[in-house]
């Protein structure tokens, strides 16, 4: 087994709540701690407008502008908090889906992190993790309550 083996991969679903901040800090903070990796994927939804092509098209090319600009300043965050340079992926579907491709395809991610809003609602990426994700993941998950601290989540790493 080489040292890339042992290498922890965190797998973050970059998803613009408020709550995936208190997740790259953790994540980024714990993968420094443990000499481990991130892998930040963004997941754009199918898109639900199917009457011209042309602007189904235009639709998706500004998703992805977004998200290619949304995951370098992420990045940038992850790189001021641990020195870390995240791996970046940019994927369109259905999110558990992907999120199962994803961990199916790179058998170097040992721990998915996912944020939860507190605020009555967790969030679509706890409720898909409930309904179906829970069912097809055989790894360990960390949920990141959105109400924590910076101090805490320093703390907790």
């Amino acid at each position: 087994m080489s040292e890339q083996d042992n290498k922890w991969k965190f797998l973050i679903i970059a998803d613009g709540t408020p709550e995936f901040a208190k997740v790259l800090r953790l994540a980024s903070k714990r993968a420094a701690k443990v000499g481990g990796s991130i892998l930040m994927l963004c997941i754009i939804p199918p898109g639900d407008f199917q009457h011209w092509m042309s602007v189904r098209d235009i639709m998706e090319e500004e998703q992805l502008t977004e998200a290619e600009i949304m995951l370098r300043n992420y990045n940038d965050e992850v790189k001021r908090i641990s020195g870390i340079d995240a791996e970046t992926v940019i994927r369109n579907g259905k999110p558990e889906e992907v999120i199962s491709e994803i961990i199916a395809e790179d058998h170097d991610i040992h721990l998915l992190v996912l944020g939860a809003s507190v605020d009555g609602d967790p969030g679509p990426l706890i409720k898909s993790f409930r309904e179906v994700l829970l069912n097809v993941l055989h790894m360990p998950v960390l949920v990141v309550p959105g109400n924590m601290t910076e101090e805490e989540i320093d703390k907790f790493v």
